[in-house]
């Protein structure tokens, strides 16, 4: 006789490296995956808005995208990448657009660039990004998106970072809010670059 198995086999894709050439796969294994485990919300790192819009092409119309986009004023002062025209056609669409500080560089990075002192936010991005930049960026938007009151602390999701440009990571996550870092839990990994 037979134990039950007290573990899951789930296909995991590993990219041979970073960046946009693997968002066109990693938009297709979210798809997938997210109807498997009937997730409803994916939570997708943004700064011009063109992986929202090839998601918006792919994804099923009854999943709910929220796009976080970089802070304003991250390359240039006063300058937000993703255009206001850009933002209400992503709106328009029924996404949810959010622009806020970073959850890992915000204050933190401003002491950095003063007194040339790393704080703890930044430490904790360094550490994430041994599993690569879309990881990191993964984590750090579900926390921002869980700040923003736009996915519940209760639920899983689906978060989509990438190295640049494009798409190359997705976490399926239980979110958490920034003061509860601790509480957020990576419950898979659907896809990332093998050497990132």
């Amino acid at each position: 006789m037979t134990a039950p198995a007290s573990f899951l086999e789930i296909p995991c894709r590993y990219f041979s490296k970073p960046g946009p050439a693997d968002t066109e796969a990693v938009l297709e294994a979210v798809c997938r995956r997210a109807e498997a485990l009937s997730i409803n919300r994916i939570i997708m790192a943004t700064c011009s808005g063109r992986t929202v819009f090839e998601a918006l092409k792919r994804f099923n119309p009854a999943l709910k995208i929220v796009a976080v986009t970089h802070v304003t004023g991250f390359n240039e002062p006063n300058v937000q990448e993703l255009s206001e025209k850009d933002r209400q056609s992503l709106q328009a669409r029924g996404v949810q657009v959010l622009t806020c500080a970073h959850a890992f560089g915000g204050v933190g990075r401003g002491v950095r660039n003063k007194v040339g002192t790393y704080q703890v936010d930044e430490i904790m991005a360094f550490t994430l990004r041994i599993f690569g930049q879309g990881t990191k960026v993964a984590v750090e938007i579900a926390l921002m998106a869980a700040d923003a009151g736009l996915v519940r602390t209760d639920e899983d999701v689906i978060s989509v970072g990438g190295t640049g440009k494009g798409a190359d990571t997705a976490l399926v996550l239980r979110p958490a809010i920034s003061s509860r870092l601790f509480d957020l839990r990576v419950r898979e990994l659907i896809c990332k670059p093998s050497n990132p």
